[in-house]
């Protein structure tokens, strides 16, 4: 998504379709973990991430210098000092080995044109044992609002993850829309 469709993203009715609150409830980490959110967009998840975690971090990672410039607007609007902008680029976050306890995807893995070698600098920057949460529209429920291509099937992400070295831990099914799945990098 462009940077032109923030408001899109900052819309009002966006807890009642998506449950975004409960999604967070679900992300099951220690105080002071440093998470990063993949294609944090506006930054929607990253505030709520950072005051669940105040005592943590959360690595917003964009490849969009707009998206960055915003969330470092809103970051001084609401005080929130915990939500690091970070420009990646379509093949890589761009940051540093074991730097990272988890990365969060929310409806933003589907968009990557490089998915593997952008899985490979996830998999390099997670700490042993980290955790992906990935977010993405159901395929399988054809209730679900959203355009196909913007829809992935559970078997799919499966079938992704484990090519790029993660291993499937569960899928929370409490979302309206979104698979909520969870992976972990091996610990070796």
């Amino acid at each position: 998504m462009g940077h032109q469709g923030i408001a899109w993203l900052e819309r009002n009715n966006r807890e009642a379709e998506e449950a975004p609150s409960k999604a967070i409830a679900l992300i099951d980490l220690g105080p002071n973990a440093v998470i990063a959110d993949i294609g944090a967009g506006s930054g929607y998840y990253s505030f709520r991430l950072a005051q669940k975690f105040p005592e943590g971090e959360v690595v917003a990672v964009d490849i969009q210098q707009e998206m960055l410039d915003f969330l470092t607007r809103k970051s001084k609007e609401t005080g929130i000092e915990n939500v690091r902008p970070h420009l990646g680029s379509i093949e890589s976050i761009q940051l540093p080995p074991d730097s990272i306890d988890a990365a969060l995807f929310v409806d933003a893995y589907h968009e990557f044109s490089h998915p593997f070698e952008m899985m490979r600098s996830i998999r390099e920057a997670l700490k042993p044992g980290g955790i992906v949460y990935l977010l993405e529209y159901r395929a399988e429920d054809q209730r679900v609002p959203i355009k196909p291509l913007h829809k992935m099937t559970q078997a799919q992400a499966k079938k992704e993850m484990a090519y790029a070295g993660f291993e499937w831990v569960e899928t929370k099914n409490d979302l309206p829309w979104q698979h909520f799945m969870i992976f972990r990098k091996p610990r070796r």
